[in-house]
């Protein structure tokens, strides 16, 4: 979703800045930051920096919970805006296929994106921007 994040922050004037624990390609408008190898030291990272009304697009839910307790706002690759009232549920379905999967129970990842899906993210990416803007005022 890369490519999409970029097009509406280059539309809407809104700075990006990617995260990761390895060199990636990011256009030169957009700050990359590198952080050390590990379980959760990207997470941590951004964590750390969240400020009230910045936009975290992450499919980790513990991230999303934190970022909403930052006041910020967090968005699936899938479009979904966490909310303070849906974070409780998203987190208990994870533990719960955390379980499932620790007795081999629960396999398989996401289904792959379509062009559905990708417009559904713009779309739900553009209005948390706007939401953002006009809280910021």
């Amino acid at each position: 979703m890369k490519e999409e994040v970029y097009k509406v922050a280059r539309r809407t004037g809104c700075p990006v800045r990617v995260v990761a624990n390895a060199f990636m390609r990011t256009p030169p408008d957009v700050e990359f930051v590198v952080v050390d190898a590990g379980p959760d030291i990207a997470d941590d990272w951004i964590a750390e920096r969240v400020q009230p009304g910045d936009i975290v697009i992450t499919n980790d839910i513990p991230l999303a919970d934190r970022t909403l307790k930052a006041k910020g706002h967090a968005l699936g690759a899938n479009g979904k805006a966490f909310t303070p009232s849906s974070i409780g549920a998203a987190m208990a379905q994870r533990e719960l296929m955390e379980h499932l999967r620790s007795f081999g129970e629960a396999s398989g990842g996401p289904k792959p994106f379509s062009q559905r899906d990708r417009q559904r993210f713009l779309n739900a990416l553009d209005a948390l921007v706007q939401k953002a803007k006009r809280e910021a005022r």
